[in-house]
């Protein structure tokens, strides 16, 4: 039986250019940044003890490869404590940043990364 979500494959053109994004702009820490037979993967976590990691694969690649996996982005739902000041430096730092929304489970706001991928955040209570 599934006992958790290791991790979460986000599949983007330039690893480089996301690996600068969800660490300078969002604050998450490289765990590993492996290349492995022409293949590189790097995987990146919100804090060290975190229990589950998005990991940056090359989206290019994996399309010559012809795996039949969907490459496309997956909708990610992040928790936050610091919902307004989070929201408030992404502001800062030039991210694209909707509008806060209040939905039944907490007030939520999306942002872009640099290839125009959207995710949401929510706030915590």
């Amino acid at each position: 039986m599934i006992s958790k979500i290791g991790q979460v494959m986000v599949y983007v053109r330039d690893q480089d250019a996301a690996v600068t994004f969800w660490t300078e702009k969002m604050g998450f820490t490289v765990m590993q940044d492996v290349e492995n037979e022409g293949m590189r993967w790097v995987e990146i976590v919100p804090r060290e003890d975190a229990e589950t990691s998005i990991v940056l694969q090359d989206k290019n690649l994996l399309e010559q490869m012809d795996t039949g996996l969907s490459l496309e982005t997956p909708s990610l739902l992040f928790y936050v404590n610091n919902f307004e000041q989070l929201r408030n430096e992404l502001t800062e730092k030039d991210v694209t940043v909707g509008d806060i929304v209040a939905m039944p489970t907490g007030r939520t706001f999306n942002f872009a990364d640099a290839e125009d991928n959207y995710f949401a955040v929510l706030e915590l209570n």
